[in-house]
């Protein structure tokens, strides 16, 4: 599906209050940084040098952030509105060729109906017959209003709709039709249907069943008001804020979801390259996407069709989000934001800002540790600082919030709809094989070749024509047979003819098929592997062949083998429509796989999903998320509802689940701590005596360590890996400018390692703390970071564990918050005595890493922040 790659910023912007509201904030606070920098320079210069570096960095990057992430958070909100009606434009379109190219068989079949064709010749000349035989036909295919019956000059001879009888027929198609060696399909104003104001027609000529010579014309009226109002009602957005559209060649409207609001007949911009930008209708601004059919099967659709849906830019983005937060797990939720990177590229540029004002924060305080008279002008600046921060970080966390909310909602959403268009797909396709196979136990031939004793050789063969001839018109069916009254199959098409021919169908399936009430009663066998269908899972659909007779006693059947394997994933595929990292299954009320994308979930294994999915009731749908395969997944799946009377009114039932996954990336082993309340210090009445110290996370649990020992964070994205390392706990260098230019690298170590012995994950949160001890300088892999607190002595005690051993790097325990809080103190002499034991090589020479392999654009671009 095509996305615009231009967003006009202005345009969209007054739309979106949300963005708005984020835009005067950023705005807010890239002043509040000059105050704070102009105020530093002032008070403060010789003392803030360290930092006004970060701070000019700082305020620069916050005016680009400005610009771009407001830039960014608007196409985000267009892309997912283009999205998501594109997808219903795509779906208008296509579901109505797919319907369309059934008809197109239709037509080509009953052309040639021997009885049909024997009343036009004059062979046989009773009308009410070739009337009943028109209204059986109708009967089994619902979607026609009218089948008419013509010879060559336009005389109607019979025709089923008595609310318009008709004599005779002027229109042009009838010469057309005969002129043709194919059907013709007609769509616009006809004497034919003199009560609508144009008709959908598929007519073909008829030939005599003896000399061949062409006779006349067949007409199948296709109920189109009625289909086009069914997918509409279905799938039309229920809030009503956009609206459907099926147009012809000139942009002109043939059939809308709200007739009242963009009537047939008007002409209406289109959008086929999905550009995001306005369209004007009436005076009112909309956005747009159009879709033309792709064409199925070969048939390209009537020409020009095209689906469309417009929504008004109003309430484009005003869409009641479902507060699907609230319905995940933290350790989901927290999992997916990890992934902000790649399934919401702006969601994850306010994450970094929120990270780098934090950081910011940090590092001044540490510089700032244990320092007295000047440099507590320069703390009040930090408080500055910090207080800013805190107050953009509420704003930065209601916008994450806001737009978190927003990519699920519309990626739940058209997950959903999605699922709902594969189970439409599904009922659609598998009632026309319900028709196909109670018309066909109609055939003349079949029926009283059936009803004879026994068949002869000449009999034999004359079926299987008719079999392959059908099966020739249909390629959904690998294979068409019938059988008699005790079961043995007589002729048949498709491959192993020897092997299927003389043998017999279940007993079961003949129990059933014998006791078919009528003609309009069929059965279907369970999904699962045939013999018939080459071991293979598929369905048979079976309806009685009757005798001629008035008694219409059951003399044998028709069995109809559907080509599942390739015709559901087709469907799955269509309904996917190139969509990214995303699969899609059939299943059944167990979770037993019909059809999959996925290969290494073959057909009738088991898909692990939620039970409460599976017992959704039939027209509902449902989403989630979830973990698939170990990446976290959008979930969504509906029931199927039948279409028209299959599987509604028919008394056939067989529930199918449509399943789709949309996978984010996956899952993280290491822990995501975020903002949350059980780590936030109560402040209290500070000392002189107060110990400082730097906290932060690290395997779950907080961690401090003496501010006089800390220098300052960076990104782990300004680590550059090395081979060089001969311990699993080295990380990379990392390379610190010094006042005089010059440059020190240093190692990396991954304390999680230390602690532990497995190796971190490494999120957008992680960061390296530089920690300096007499003459040696490493660097620390931690989670995130939190803050630098002070601490009474009172507060630190001796850990009992301290003793066991020298490996162990905490020796200290902090109570924190009364003593609810315990902060495990980690001893800097342990820890340089573990890492710094002569084992480790110096690290390589300046001009070797800089020549080492760069960050990533995205690392890069946190770097520079």
């Amino acid at each position: 599906m095509q996305h615009a790659t231009t967003v006009q910023t202005e345009t969209f912007l007054p739309y979106m209050r949300d963005v708005a509201k984020c835009e005067q904030s950023l705005q807010e606070l890239n002043l509040m940084w000059r105050v704070i920098e102009a105020s530093a320079k002032m008070n403060c210069p010789t003392e803030a040098k360290t930092i006004l570096p970060t701070m000019a960095a700082t305020r620069s990057g916050f005016s680009r952030l400005e610009r771009e992430l407001v830039s960014s958070l608007v196409e985000e909100k267009v892309r997912n509105v283009l999205a998501e009606i594109g997808t219903k434009a795509q779906y208008v379109i296509d579901i109505v060729v797919r319907n369309l190219y059934e008809r197109t068989a239709d037509v080509g079949f009953l052309a040639t109906d021997r009885e049909l064709c024997n009343f036009v010749a004059g062979i046989s000349d009773s009308v009410e017959a070739a009337r009943y035989r028109l209204r059986e036909y109708r009967n089994k295919y619902t979607v026609y209003d009218e089948i008419i019956l013509t010879d060559t000059d336009g005389n109607v001879l019979v025709q089923i709709d008595p609310a318009t009888p008709l004599e005779h027929t002027a229109d042009p198609l009838i010469r057309q039709t005969l002129e043709s060696e194919t059907y013709v399909e007609t769509f616009r104003a006809t004497d034919l249907r003199p009560s609508k104001d144009r008709a959908l027609i598929y007519s073909r000529r008829m030939h005599h069943p003896q000399t061949g010579a062409v006779i006349g014309v067949l007409c199948l009226c296709f109920h189109f008001e009625e289909e086009m109002a069914g997918i509409f009602c279905a799938h039309r957005d229920p809030e009503a804020r956009a609206n459907m559209l099926l147009l012809d060649g000139d942009n002109r409207v043939i059939a809308s979801a709200d007739a009242l609001w963009i009537p047939p007949g008007t002409e209406v911009p289109v959008n086929a390259g999905g550009q995001a930008r306005l369209m004007m209708f009436c005076g009112r601004e909309y956005l747009v996407r159009t879709f033309a059919s792709e064409g199925y099967q070969g048939y390209p659709g009537p020409v020009g069709w095209q689906g469309q849906v417009m929504i008004p830019v109003e309430v484009a983005f005003s869409g009641i989000a479902g507060d699907v937060l609230s319905r995940l797990s933290p350790e989901l939720a927290e999992g997916l934001l990890s992934h902000a990177h790649s399934f919401c590229p702006p969601l994850y540029d306010i994450m970094t800002a929120a990270k780098t004002i934090q950081r910011i924060v940090w590092n001044g305080q540490v510089m700032t540790a244990g320092q007295r008279g000047e440099m507590l002008k320069l703390k009040t600046i930090l408080d500055q600082i910090s207080e800013t921060g805190n107050r953009s970080n509420e704003l930065f966390a209601q916008s994450i919030h806001d737009l978190y909310q927003t990519v699920l909602s519309s990626s739940m959403r058209d997950a959903e709809f999605t699922t709902s268009l594969l189970v439409d797909l599904l009922d659609r396709n598998l009632y026309e094989r319900s028709d196909d196979c109670r018309w066909w136990a109609l055939t003349p031939e079949l029926r009283a070749a059936l009803a004879q004793p026994a068949l002869d050789e000449a009999t034999t063969a004359r079926l299987t024509e008719i079999l392959a001839y059908i099966n020739g018109l249909y390629t959904v069916y690998t294979r068409l047979f019938i059988y008699d009254r005790n079961g043995h199959i007589v002729a048949s098409t498709g491959d192993d003819l020897d092997s299927v021919v003389g043998s017999s169908i279940d007993e079961a399936t003949l129990a059933q098929v014998t006791s078919l009430r009528s003609q309009q009663h069929y059965h279907v066998s369970a999904f699962g592997p045939s013999a018939l269908y080459g071991g293979q899972a598929t369905y048979i659909y079976h309806a009685a062949v009757r005798a001629l007779d008035n008694d219409g006693a059951v003399v044998g059947g028709i069995g109809i083998v559907f080509d599942a394997a390739p015709e559901f994933r087709n469907m799955l595929r269509a309904g996917l429509a190139g969509k990214e990292k995303m699969s899609a299954f059939y299943v059944d009320r167990s979770g037993r796989i019909l059809s999959s994308t996925d290969d290494n979930r073959p057909v009738g294994s088991t898909l692990d999903i939620d039970v409460a999915m599976l017992q959704l009731a039939n027209g509902q749908c449902s989403s989630g998320v979830t973990l698939h395969d170990g990446q976290y997944a959008i979930v969504a799946c509906s029931a199927s509802n039948g279409y028209r009377e299959f599987k509604v009114s028919d008394g056939y039932q067989e529930d199918v689940i449509a399943v789709v996954f949309q996978c984010f990336g996956a899952t993280n082993q290491g822990n995501q701590q975020g903002a949350s309340s059980q780590f936030l210090l109560e402040s209290g009445i500070t000392s002189p005596d107060d110990l400082e110290y730097a906290t932060f996370f690290s395997d779950n649990s907080l961690f401090a360590i003496s501010a006089a020992n800390v220098m300052e964070a960076v990104p782990f994205s300004a680590v550059l890996p090395t081979s060089m390392g001969n311990r699993a706990e080295q990380v990379g260098v990392l390379g610190l400018n010094h006042d005089n230019q010059h440059r020190e690298f240093v190692w990396v170590f991954d304390l999680g390692h230390l602690i532990r012995g497995t190796r971190s994950a490494v999120t957008s949160s992680s960061q390296v703390m530089i920690v300096r001890h007499g003459a040696h300088t490493i660097g620390l892999l931690v989670d995130e970071l939190h803050a630098v607190p002070q601490f009474s002595p009172a507060q630190i005690t001796h850990t009992p564990l301290a003793m066991q051993g020298d490996s162990m790097l905490v020796s200290q325990v902090i109570k924190a918050n009364g003593g609810k809080l315990l902060i495990q103190a980690i001893e800097v002499e342990r820890l340089f005595a573990y890492v710094i034991d002569g084992t480790i090589p110096l690290p390589p020479p300046a001009q070797e890493l800089d020549a080492a392999p760069q960050a990533m654009p995205g690392e890069r671009q946190l770097m520079a922040a």
